[in-house]
């Protein structure tokens, strides 16, 4: 089989340099809680199976940012295992003080392209996802870079179990149109807002975000896009 082309990582890694106590928590924590994709090339992750005691399920976060939202989540589920993936290593390190401070044994994390992780992970296994306020890339030249793209569609789909929610949020109006029609054009999706409130009012259970929050000053408000995995169809079913 041929491998897949490299992709390529848009966005920073490194921002500002930490203070002293974030350093620490990143050299102590992250060689236990961060996943090496390496040696799934040729089998697949079963994500369950990272985590110390037995979880109900996994949810994923692709760019958690500074991870308020994914340890909000954690906090409240401790029976849920959660995988986070972000780049961006000061993001890493406020996501893990959480995880140190309030003591979270169901966080692990990828410092990497979520789409690698996709690849590498078993149908069905992710219970819910988010992609909360992703870079919206406004420049027409530059939309091939957004997430939600086909592509990345299909392999979010083939990882979520049916009936699993993929939560989306974002403060940008053109984006918003972009998620909608790419998403509502994907048979493995269906849209679950019912009324205008569905997606301006935060769902009860969707934490917020500083991110939210900056946008809301500036005057973005943001909408919420819940989006349901259909059920799969078995061998043999007919249409």
């Amino acid at each position: 089989m041929a491998d897949k082309p490299a992709r390529t990582l848009y966005g920073r890694r490194r921002g500002k340099p930490l203070r002293a106590g974030r350093r620490d928590v990143l050299e102590r924590l992250l060689p236990q809680l961060r996943i090496d994709l390496a040696g799934y090339q040729d089998r697949k992750l079963d994500p369950r199976a990272l985590f110390d005691a037995e979880v109900q399920a996994v949810w994923l976060e692709v760019g958690f940012g500074a991870g308020e939202h994914l340890s909000a989540l954690a906090q409240a589920h401790p029976h849920i295992g959660f995988i986070g993936c972000e780049p961006f290593i000061n993001g890493v390190a406020r996501l893990l003080s959480d995880v140190d401070q309030y003591g979270l044994a169901n966080v692990r994390v990828v410092m990497d392209d979520a789409r690698i992780l996709l690849d590498c992970l078993g149908q069905g296994s992710i219970g819910r996802a988010f992609l909360l306020f992703p870079d919206p890339w406004p420049k027409r030249r530059h939309n091939r870079r957004r997430f939600v793209v086909p592509e990345n569609i299909a392999a979010m789909a083939n990882v979520l179990a049916d009936g699993a929610e993929w939560r989306i949020a974002t403060d940008h109006r053109d984006y918003c149109r972009w998620i909608l029609d790419h998403m509502t054009r994907s048979t493995q999706f269906e849209w679950l807002a019912r009324r205008p409130g569905d997606w301006r009012q935060r769902p009860i259970g969707w934490p917020p975000t500083r991110y939210e929050e900056k946008g809301l000053e500036a005057g973005r408000p943001p909408v919420f896009l819940g989006f349901e995995r259909r059920r799969r169809k078995q061998p043999g079913e007919q249409p």
